[in-house]
């Protein structure tokens, strides 16, 4: 059985299906399309949580997002803290527990796929109540493309739990029309579940959509461009505030109603029913025909509606006016109320009296949820009449409408959704007419008058047990406090109580926190105002924000066109910038060590070859470009002849080492620049910042096309007999072809970019081929090399080489705090050149020091070993006490088989004066003594680059 409290029939649940759950312990069943909260109500279950304050039994007293009590822990099919029982869709062998105001994480990783979407659209229409439907219904005739998301299961909002008439029949059968209608169109986008979180500039809309238990991913995350915005999301009911106004049993009229209609629940057997709008009427009349006891309903107003009063007496439900609910009475749940005269003008009370009762329901009157109009910085007012803030002024492209817009009737809703729709297609161009709306029921529109509080008849601690904000545990007199220390802002007041920072983000709170503020400041509401309300508008998890970019896919692999070569060779990888770079190629019984020599060996003896297609390749064109990499780099490149190639250094303000590279000058106003493979995307920021920010004027355009590219280094003495035999129509004698220049010919059949260029000190070329082609041309370059021993080779070889020459790599040599100058690379900055980018720093006193660090050699004694990375360097053969004072550190450290021993490379204090000292490497306990050398170390007249 699902429940005491479940009636026989009706309600919009699949009766045919029914679901067996846990809750706190219990074996429960409920029906397919209950939530968890309604299959609770069924069962009598009323107590959920407790506050997170004071521990506080916690109803629910909600049906939707806005619930601020009934916070579940789900223990079963994946633990999730903090979920409102109100939106859990109910399903099999769900387990979940009440909450004592905190949740608990799982310590086991989700197991669930999240990912993302982009969507344009021409209109997006927030809602799938009779205005979100009325407007996407114009919208779509007109041929717009439309989107239409509702955070709700199915669509119909407020209809879904009203037991309204449309054209004389069940308004879910006009509900079901327009969504079928809307369905058939293919310009239109129907999302269910989806929950829209963010309004943001020039409307961009970010929404969440649970995919629901059997989807392949259990959220997607939609970030939305839309031309037009309809927000169609309707207004949430306000509850009322007296004393103990926060024990389980009290709910919203509006909530009960939903319950009975929508899943066939009772939520108590008698009730009382206390109001200040007409709104509680209807519920009132409702639950009345399902049987429920209404003892009374209390009308805090003088006069009752005289037709909900005609109606009343008609079902014989007393109505008492001029009376408010004082105080309840009970424990886990509401057991009685507590009545007594009230004067709204004056506050006055009189004599209470009790009615016994097992549910209170209460109305304060309804706030438009106004959050996504406010987000897209939509100014509010606050509407007397309305009894709350309104959409005022306008905002570009976006059309409040139904309740949103403070509007109360089905009728009026539809209109105004009609017309909104009818003003986002005009908009845009399109012809558009607001069909015939439906004809509604004859009730009269509901009018309400704003009770913020009710006076606490305790006088020893008035407020007390008042509370304001039941997710926060906020009271009355905790407002109080806030006046009484001074504040009067609404921003600090929230600050200071907490109110309407919890996971329901005020709905139920805030306008309801501002009335008794204005009141106790003696204050116009208007002027009080209302807190800001901000982005997300219903918690999202973070798994759903990094979508699938999580793991592996939280820094994405790249790989190059060679890869699957690399990984047949055996060769373990290392990580630089994203991608997998062969580390070294290990041969059987070879260890790291043994492989890298031997792979050193072969380039400096005859030739070997590496995949360099990670480095940097950005794409520079217009009639600027010259000037503009003048105005980057160091040194002159508006010099540059086509054909040829210079290296280069970047700088950022400060005057420091940020990137280096090549600069390839392709085409009259065209250039292709390198740079380091983990530098690659800040080189591209750093120049648009540049470009977009001070350099306006100037008529540049860059396109990264690192990924286009496949790249092979061809290294060693031997390396043009190599590519003799592979590469035709380029002559690759020195004379025609000679150091930093390229030349374009075919390798295997396709078209080849070739580069004298070398990072190695030995005669070398690279080879730039389309990606696609760049398995093909790397097999068919180690084919030709085999003859001569052709030795492929990876990045711990590649840093040995280019070490030995004492070729500086930005990021392992430097940190940041490196000039040009320190790196002895001063011939790299121009001295024709009026300006660029750090070139006033190096004349700043700290920048031309005598005694910074410098980068420096260094070999250690005989017998020693390779100095590890990052050895501190100190002068004194013994250390003194601390502090000790540090001279620099060892950037890059290697054993050498051309040298024959270890050596290093080290930023060292005034170390090109320290050439031929003996130093100290700090290494665990022992200082070794180390010679500091020219970072030169091989081949220092660079006769070996021209073979």
């Amino acid at each position: 059985m699902s429940g005491p409290f479940r009636l026989a029939e009706g309600g919009r649940i699949d009766r045919d299906r029914p679901v067996a759950f846990r809750f706190d312990g219990r074996d429960l069943q409920g029906f397919a399309g209950d939530t968890l909260a309604s299959a609770l109500l069924a069962q009598g279950v009323h107590q959920v949580a407790t506050g997170i304050r004071y521990g506080r039994p916690r109803g629910v007293l909600s049906a939707g997002a806005e619930e601020p009590n009934a916070l579940v822990q789900i223990e079963k099919p994946f633990p999730e803290p903090m979920l409102t029982a109100t939106t859990v869709e109910l399903r099999d062998g769900l387990e979940a527990s009440g909450l004592p105001g905190q949740g608990r994480l799982s310590p086991d990783p989700d197991p669930a796929r999240y990912d993302a979407v982009h969507e344009h659209c021409d209109v997006l229409v927030v809602g799938a109540g009779p205005a979100g439907l009325s407007a996407a219904l114009a919208a779509a005739r007109s041929g717009a493309r439309v989107v239409v998301a509702d955070a709700d299961t199915e669509f119909g909002g407020g209809l879904l739990g009203s037991g309204e008439l449309l054209d004389h029949a069940p308004a879910m059968e006009w509900v079901e029309r327009a969504r079928a209608e809307l369905a058939r169109r293919a310009e239109v986008r129907l999302l269910p579940r989806t929950t829209v979180t963010g309004h943001y500039d020039a409307n961009y809309l970010v929404a969440v959509e649970d995919r629901g238990p059997d989807a392949f991913t259990r959220q997607r995350t939609w970030h939305i461009r839309a031309h037009e915005v309809v927000l169609a999301t309707g207004a949430h009911e306000r509850p009322l505030v007296f004393a103990d106004n926060d024990r389980p049993g009290t709910m919203l009229a509006g909530a009960a109603r939903t319950y009975l209609h929508r899943y066939a629940v009772l939520p108590g057997r008698r009730a009382v029913v206390f109001t200040t709008d007409d709104g509680a009427y209807p519920a009132a009349l409702d639950l009345s025909g399902a049987g429920v006891e209404i003892a009374a309903v209390v009308d805090a107003r003088p006069e009752a509606p005289p037709f909900w009063a005609k109606r009343c007496a008609e079902q014989g439900i007393p109505v008492r006016t001029g009376h408010a609910v004082v105080g309840t009475d009970g424990g886990e749940r509401v057991t009685g109320a507590r009545l007594a005269a009230f004067d709204p003008d004056t506050g006055a009370l009189g004599p209470e009296e009790h009615h016994d009762c097992d549910l209170l329901l209460v109305s304060g009157g309804w706030n438009p949820a106004v959050h996504l109009y406010s987000q897209a910085r939509g100014p509010l007012a606050y509407d007397e009449a309305a009894g709350a803030f309104l959409p005022s002024g306008s905002v570009p492209g976006v059309h409040p409408a139904g309740a949103a817009a403070g509007l109360r009737t089905t009728a009026q809703c539809l209109s105004s959704g009609a017309v909104a729709g009818v003003q986002a297609a005009s908009r845009l161009g399109l012809e558009a007419t607001a069909a015939p709306r439906p004809e509604t029921d004859p009730h009269p529109v509901p009018k309400g008058r704003p009770l913020w509080r009710v006076p606490d008849p305790d006088p020893e601690a008035p407020g007390r047990r008042q509370f304001v904000d039941l997710a926060r545990d906020a009271t009355v007199a905790d407002v109080g406090k806030a006046v009484g220390a001074g504040l009067t802002s609404v921003e600090h007041i929230k600050r200071f109580t907490t109110i309407g920072t919890g996971h329901d983000q005020g709905r139920t709170s805030g306008t309801v926190s501002s009335g008794i503020i204005a009141g106790l400041l003696g204050a116009d509401l208007s002027e009080v105002g209302t807190t800001t309300f901000r982005a997300p508008y219903s918690p999202v998890s973070f798994a759903a924000l990094a979508g699938r970019e999580r793991g592996d896919l939280y820094d994405p692999i790249r790989v190059t066109a060679m890869h699957d070569w690399h990984v047949a060779q055996g060769a373990p990888f290392e990580n630089v910038g994203q991608w997998k770079r062969p580390w070294y190629y290990p041969q059987p019984g070879e260890d790291m060590e043994a492989a890298v020599l031997r792979e050193c060996r072969a380039v400096r003896t005859g030739v070997g070859m590496q995949d360099v297609s990670t480095l940097g390749k950005i794409d520079v064109q217009g009639p600027d470009a010259a000037a503009f990499l003048d105005l980057v780099y160091t040194n002159m490149m508006s010099t540059l002849k086509l054909g040829r190639i210079r290296y280069g250094l970047m700088c950022t303000a400060d005057g420091m080492v940020f990137d280096d590279g090549t600069v390839m000058r392709t085409g009259e106003n065209r250039y292709l620049l390198s740079t380091t493979s983990g530098g690659a995307a800040g080189v591209l920021e750093h120049l648009e910042d540049w470009l977009q920010t001070e350099w306006t004027h100037l008529r540049v355009h860059l396109t990264s096309v690192t990924e286009q590219w496949a790249t092979i280094a061809l290294a060693g003495p031997r390396s043009r007999e190599v590519l003799e035999r592979a590469c035709t129509g380029i002559d690759l004698d020195n004379a025609d072809f000679p150091f930093m220049s390229w030349r374009n010919g075919t390798i295997a059949g396709r078209r080849a970019r070739v580069c004298r260029i070398s990072f190695s000190g030995e005669l070398a070329f690279e080879i730039n081929v389309p990606w696609w082609h760049g398995r093909q041309v790397w097999e068919a370059l180690y084919a030709a090399g085999e003859p001569f021993g052709i030795t492929p080779y990876g990045t711990e070889t590649m840093h040995v080489l280019r070490a030995e020459k004492g070729f500086p790599i930005v990021g392992q040599d430097t940190d940041g705090t490196v000039t040009p100058q320190d790196l002895g690379m001063g011939w790299a900055v121009s001295k024709k050149k009026a300006d660029f980018v750090g070139a006033r720093s190096f004349s700043r006193p700290d920048n031309v020091r005598t005694d910074r660090k410098q980068l420096v050699g260094l070999i250690p004694a005989a017998g020693e070993g390779v100095l590890p990375e990052g050895t501190q360097i100190v002068e004194a053969r013994v250390l003194p006490e601390p502090p000790v004072p540090m001279l620099g550190h060892v950037t890059s450290s290697y054993r050498s088989a051309a040298l024959g021993t270890p050596f290093a490379l080290a930023l060292v204090k005034g170390g090109r004066d320290r050439i031929g000292q003996t130093v100290y490497g700090h290494v665990g306990d022992r200082l070794v003594p180390v010679e500091i050398t020219d970072p030169v170390f091989y081949d220092k007249e660079g006769a070996r680059r021209d073979g």
